[in-house]
Parts: structure tokens; C-alpha cells; sequence
């Protein structure tokens, strides 16, 4: 049981000597394994660009804000394509004293009147 012991030790101190030193690799092995490793490497490939509809839509704000937008052009034309003339009515009925209507001749007047003053 005493000899198992002493061997045991003995070989304890081995195994210590050898954590002690532990090898090191050269410095040219070190150089060889990097340039392999960086041979092995594929080359960097540049990102693709982004199209303009991509560019466009990052700049006002993503495609909530693109679909906004178009929401908001329909109804424009809608409401410009339609003539609301109801809408006039109920202005004149919701606000207060508004009794007397506008017609658009009177904000936009034409060219008519500028050209029978003789040209002066």
C-alpha cells in the first residue's frame, strides 16, 4: 500500500512539473497558422446599395409613414374630384353668422375684367 502511495506521489510531481512548463508555440508557428488561417478567409464583399423606393421610404419614416401619405393623396383627390358642395352647406350651417356664401368667382376672379379695360 506504501509503494502505491509513493508512486502515486511520484507521479503527481511529474504531472506538476509538466503544468509548470507548459509549451509554447514558436513564433513561426504562430506567423504560419495566421497566414493560413487568413489565406482560408473569404475576401469581404461590399454591401449592395439600397434602391431609391428604399431610400425614399427611410427617409419620411418607413412604410407607416408611406401609407399615410398615400391615405392622405386619395382623399385629396377624392375630396378635390367630388366638388363637395355639401361641405359649404354645413360650414354655413355650423358656424356662427354664416349666412352669406361665397362662390369661388368672387375669391378667384378671371381674367375677364383685367382685358376689357382697353389695354391700359
Amino acid at each position: 500500500m506504501a509503494d502505491l502511495y509513493e508512486q502515486e506521489r511520484e507521479l503527481e510531481d511529474f504531472f506538476q512539473a509538466a503544468r509548470d512548463t507548459a509549451p509554447v508555440p514558436s513564433a513561426a508557428l504562430l506567423a504560419r497558422v495566421l497566414a493560413d488561417a487568413s489565406a482560408q478567409q473569404p475576401a469581404p464583399v461590399a454591401a449592395p446599395r439600397r434602391g431609391i423606393w428604399r431610400r425614399l421610404s427611410g427617409a419620411v419614416g418607413g412604410w407607416p409613414a408611406l401609407a399615410g401619405l398615400a391615405t392622405a393623396t386619395l382623399a385629396g383627390v377624392w375630396i378635390g374630384y367630388a366638388a363637395p358642395g355639401a361641405v359649404g352647406d354645413l360650414a354655413i350651417s355650423v358656424w356662427p353668422g354664416g349666412g352669406v356664401a361665397y362662390d369661388v368667382v368672387d375669391l378667384i376672379p378671371s381674367m375677364d375684367g383685367y382685358l376689357t379695360e382697353d389695354g391700359a
